[in-house]
């Protein structure tokens, strides 16, 4: 059955959980060859390159003019790498998303260094993670 007749049909009907496109990721074998790839030869810039916990190197560049990341992270890392979406409130998006039958991979995650986040997977097992997107939260401080 095509999306459009699982909207029409209810299945989907829930309110809009999605803010933005953070960012998406891509496994690499080689985070330092992948760096300079992105930035030396495509232009892009670095936005982040930092070590989140012993093997967990989170490298992230974005393209000049927009705010989409490109997080180029190994598999090793044990990060999900998959499409990162914004959301207003993580605990909101999971019990809706659970609600309407998703292949939700786990609780929303709480660390100290980033904001709630869980995982899921789209009808063809595509991984998204959903992250609370504290954007605006930033620009009023």
């Amino acid at each position: 059955m095509p999306i459009t007749s699982l909207v029409g049909a209810g299945l989907y009907d829930m309110p809009t959980t999605t803010t933005r496109v953070l960012s998406v990721s891509l496994q690499v074998a080689d985070q330092d060859r992948a760096l300079a790839f992105y930035v030396d030869v495509l232009g892009c810039q670095l936005r982040a390159d930092m070590e989140l916990w012993p093997g967990a190197r989170w490298v992230e560049v974005v393209v000049p003019g927009t705010d989409v990341g490109i997080a180029l992270l190994t598999a090793e890392s044990g990060l999900p790498i998959g499409l990162r979406l914004g959301t207003d409130d993580a605990d909101a998006t999971h019990a809706a998303l659970h609600a309407a039958g998703a292949e939700i991979g786990e609780d929303v995650l709480r660390l100290d260094f980033a904001p709630p986040m869980f995982t899921f997977r789209d009808p063809d097992h595509n991984l998204l993670i959903s992250i609370e997107d504290r954007q605006e939260d930033d620009a009023s401080q």
